[in-house]
């Protein structure tokens, strides 16, 4: 895990304003949402790999991860074709097309086609826990991470060991406004 410096972000947050003011971002400030997506930055692992950001909705954070990380391959997944298609607008416009994929479908799907291929899954706002956990452990290979946002107050009771138990995850522990878990499965 990393911090990694903010770069050039005019197009970013042009794109993001866009995709506001068509409805698929609430009314937070762009600025308060980017710096909040730069904390899922900020505990990806340091290598390339492959991330998927399950219901990205108007792209955080995953246009961000994309933005900050060219090492990674990123696939957004949006069910709602309207979103999709801004998704779609804007990783053309920021020029990211060549390694981001907006998966236009249920992430159920996208589990069938793709089971553990993913280094890293995130969520902000998905689901609930448990129907996290089930998509994320679906999706990711072993020895990869879950990062989720988290209210601002911590309250790790959300996260009880049954469910982690069942998912075969491990808590890394919350970092600012984001959790991270790893996923282990204990093979005999």
């Amino acid at each position: 895990m990393t911090d990694h410096p903010p770069s050039d972000d005019a197009a970013l947050r042009a794109a993001l304003h866009e995709i506001r003011d068509r409805g698929a971002i609430g009314p937070t400030a762009i600025d308060a949402a980017v710096a909040h997506a730069d904390q899922f930055v900020s505990v990806l692992p340091t290598h390339d790999g492959a991330v998927a950001d399950l219901g990205s909705g108007g792209g955080l954070p995953g246009l961000v991860i994309a933005v900050r990380r060219p090492d990674l391959m990123v696939t957004l997944v949006e069910r709602r074709r309207s979103r999709a298609d801004l998704l779609e607008r804007a990783v053309r416009g920021l020029g990211l097309s060549a390694r981001v994929t907006v998966f236009a479908d249920d992430v159920r799907f996208l589990a069938a086609a793709h089971p553990g291929t993913f280094d890293v899954v995130t969520a902000r706002s998905f689901g609930s826990p448990s129907v996290t956990m089930r998509w994320a452990a679906a999706l990711l290979r072993q020895g990869g991470v879950l990062v989720v946002s988290e209210p601002p107050a911590d309250r790790p009771h959300r996260w009880p060991s049954s469910l982690l138990e069942q998912w075969s995850m491990v808590d890394q522990g919350r970092h600012q406004g984001v959790r991270v878990f790893r996923f282990h499965v204990e093979h005999p």
